[in-house]
């Protein structure tokens, strides 16, 4: 763990960015920099929190237990905020966050931040306006997550991974099949014959974790119509 100069940051937040040059030292002073290794816990569900959490660099994915099994709830990619829901409700963390390759994170003062947001409103309003970012694509995505069939919703997936998180139509999956599942609301078994049927179709080529779209236009086809 090691303190953070905000002031000199280059991956500030949006609303960061908004702070004067004495609120970013206050910042720093209150904020914590630790990094994590692939597979290691960034928050726990149930724990108690009294910091926000902000994802410097890395890829972290969202996690929480269901009554029979755990479920992804999403993929986070830097630079993004953690745990703003939590510390602004009743100090439970409410999901597990888990880095799933090499991250940064910078552990906040809920005091520190709690207090530039009564006195900025400007760096309020952006908080605000991530919280409700969040929220509108977390419905989205189960809306789609409870009306597409399986195809549907791993082809949104892997959309999803290529546009937002590696923009790039060939990437490394940075899930295992399990997780895959776990995040598409299926089993291991489904995930590996989708895949399988994705490329013998065309639509992607695998090479062990290394995925390539090959036809983008099919599988946002299958995306949309699942």
């Amino acid at each position: 763990m090691k303190k953070n100069s905000c002031k000199h940051c280059s991956v500030k937040s949006k609303a960061e960015e908004i702070l004067s040059i004495d609120e970013l030292e206050e910042l720093g002073r209150s904020c914590n920099e630790v990094d994590f290794k692939k597979g290691e816990s960034i928050i726990k569900e149930g724990t108690l929190t009294s910091n926000v959490i902000y994802i410097k660099n890395g890829l972290v994915k969202i996690h929480k237990k269901g009554p029979h099994k755990e479920l992804i709830l999403r993929l986070v990619k830097a630079p993004s905020y953690l745990g703003l829901p939590s510390v602004f409700g009743d100090k439970i963390n409410q999901y597990s966050a888990t880095a799933i390759e090499n991250s940064t994170a910078c552990y906040i003062s809920f005091n520190a931040f709690q207090k530039f947001i009564f006195t900025n409103g400007n760096f309020a309003l952006e908080i605000i306006a991530e919280l409700c970012r969040n929220e509108i694509n977390d419905n989205q995505r189960w809306v789609n997550q409870s009306q597409k069939n399986v195809n549907g919703r791993m082809a949104e997936t892997l959309c999803c991974i290529s546009h937002h998180i590696f923009q790039n139509e060939t990437f490394n999956l940075p899930l295992t099949q399990s997780e895959l599942g776990d995040l598409t609301g299926t089993s291991r078994e489904s995930v590996c014959r989708i895949l399988t049927e994705f490329s013998q179709d065309g639509i992607i080529s695998q090479a062990g974790k290394e995925i390539s779209i090959i036809n983008a236009e099919k599988l946002e086809k299958i995306s949309k119509n699942g």
